[in-house]
């Protein structure tokens, strides 16, 4: 008597069930998603022992993109019915597109054992082998630091795992090591938006702070993603480099602030081997070394030091003009012009075009006679000073001092003899002078150096001949001068 008595009062619970599930047939079928899973719902609800209407409400979830619940309502499903082939298929593709294609696999087989020729578990099972394949060379692939190969392996396993947090945190790490930080950022964005304490994801969000020189904001996504996972030691240790390297960097510039430049170039030097992945920061410090190492002359290694800051980021306009004022400074013009021209274009600014004018007039001027090195003057040289030096070559190099030595040493002194007189003609002159400072031609300027005669100079500054006599000492080619 009791038992039809629970009978009669559970029919009326079953065929509301019923109704219910109908009616989200109904809004399944319009693809009114939201109101299917309501309907459902109450289905179980009145009916929770029903495996069609977990896997119902699974299908639905799964449409919503809401993987994991629909996975615990598949498995809800085939727990009531083991031979529930579509709970089965369903489980598996929450599995898959979770990522855990291992798990996959188990669902599918169990399907193939209820119908060895189910076409569509033939094919989820090859789907969910594609990427077990593609998880094996991601893994290999990330061992030999080959990032791209794991971006692809990445996407083309997210073509299944499409709902899959791990493989799009390693897809965006990995993009972060490639240097592609908004990619890697919207990545992991998107996975924060939907779950804010995942510590990968805040791990990830982090390093590409990092590795953009923001070494506070990121230490803090490194300390949230610890909070979350106390273990994760990616997180700690670039939590650990990100500290020492920004206090070595600090403390490189502090020195350098303080004129102790061999101390900041040692503090540069040890910066550079906390991460070689933080390629920003180390751009920076290369360039700062370069700084230090040309106030301590070392000029060939601050050129060194700004093509490998170059190296590591392209765009860093400081590394080029430090390495331009380094050419200048050891009169390697053309490739100062070089470097300054491309600053100029990239950033065309009034000061920047000043350096590019004045490194191509060095270079102008480079490409002529140095007078100043010909008489052996510095370039701020007194008039006296210029006319001391000229008297000392004049007398070296004069024809009549290397009378007895060989024609190629007299046509070799000869020409030295005339380039000191030119030398002078152009120096002792202040409106000569001002036009060769300025690195104006002289020939076309109207001064008459195409008709210059070095004998005529000598002649004036000695005061003509019978004023002085060359005589030999003890041989030919060894000479005294005497004035009379």
């Amino acid at each position: 008597m009791q038992s039809i008595m629970q009978s009669s009062s559970l029919e009326p619970q079953s065929k509301e069930a019923e109704i219910f599930k109908e009616k989200g047939n109904a809004c399944y079928v319009k693809k009114d998603y939201s109101e299917a899973l309501s309907y459902y719902t109450k289905a179980i609800d009145a009916c929770p022992s029903n495996s069609s209407y977990y896997g119902n409400r699974a299908a639905t979830l799964m449409m919503l993109g809401r993987f994991r619940e629909a996975l615990e309502d598949s498995q809800q499903a085939v727990r009531l019915d083991t031979l529930f082939m579509k709970g089965h298929l369903r489980e598996g593709k929450c599995h898959l597109s979770l990522g855990n294609a291992m798990a996959a696999n188990r669902c599918f087989q169990k399907v193939l054992e209820l119908e060895p020729t189910n076409a569509q578990a033939l094919l989820e099972r090859k789907n969910a082998a594609a990427v077990l394949e593609y998880e094996k060379m991601a893994e290999f692939g990330f061992e030999k630091r080959d990032f791209r190969k794991v971006v692809y392996c990445m996407d083309r396993a997210l073509d299944f795992a499409v709902a899959c947090h791990r493989f799009r945190i390693l897809k965006a790490e990995c993009l972060a090591l490639l240097g592609r930080y908004p990619d890697a950022q919207s990545v992991v964005s998107d996975i924060l938006r939907m779950d804010s304490t995942n510590a990968d994801a805040l791990y990830v969000r982090g390093l590409c702070l990092y590795y953009e020189d923001c070494i506070d904001k990121a230490v803090q996504f490194f300390i949230q993603a610890l909070r979350m996972a106390p273990d994760h030691k990616k997180a700690h240790s670039a939590c650990r480099n990100a500290k020492a390297l920004k206090a070595k960097k600090e403390e490189g510039n502090s020195a350098f602030k303080a004129r102790d430049y061999e101390a900041a170039y040692k503090i540069y030097t040890d910066a550079l081997t906390i991460d070689p992945n933080n390629i920003k920061t180390n751009a920076k410090v290369y360039c700062n070394r370069a700084t230090a190492g040309a106030k301590l002359s070392k000029l060939a290694q601050a050129i060194e030091d700004c093509c490998s800051a170059i190296k590591l980021d392209e765009s860093y306009i400081k590394a080029y003009l430090r390495r331009a004022q380094c050419y200048m400074d050891m009169e390697q013009y053309e490739e100062a012009v070089r470097d300054y021209d491309k600053v100029y274009h990239t950033e065309n600014t009034k000061e920047h075009k000043q350096l590019l004018k004045h490194a191509q007039l060095a270079l102008k001027k480079s490409k002529r006679k140095d007078y100043y090195k010909v008489l052996g003057v510095s370039k701020d040289a007194t008039e006296d000073e210029i006319k001391k030096a000229y008297r000392k070559r004049a007398l070296m190099h004069h024809p009549d001092r290397h009378s007895g030595s060989s024609a190629e040493v007299r046509k070799e002194e000869e020409q030295k003899f005339k380039e000191v007189g030119e030398a002078f003609t152009v120096l002792s002159d202040p409106k000569k002078k001002s036009r060769y400072d300025c690195g104006h031609e002289l020939d076309n300027s109207g001064t008459g150096m195409g008709d210059f005669d070095a004998n005529n100079i000598f002649k004036t500054f000695f005061g003509g001949p019978g004023n002085f006599s060359f005589e030999t000492t003890s041989g030919p080619g060894n000479y005294y001068f005497q004035f009379s």
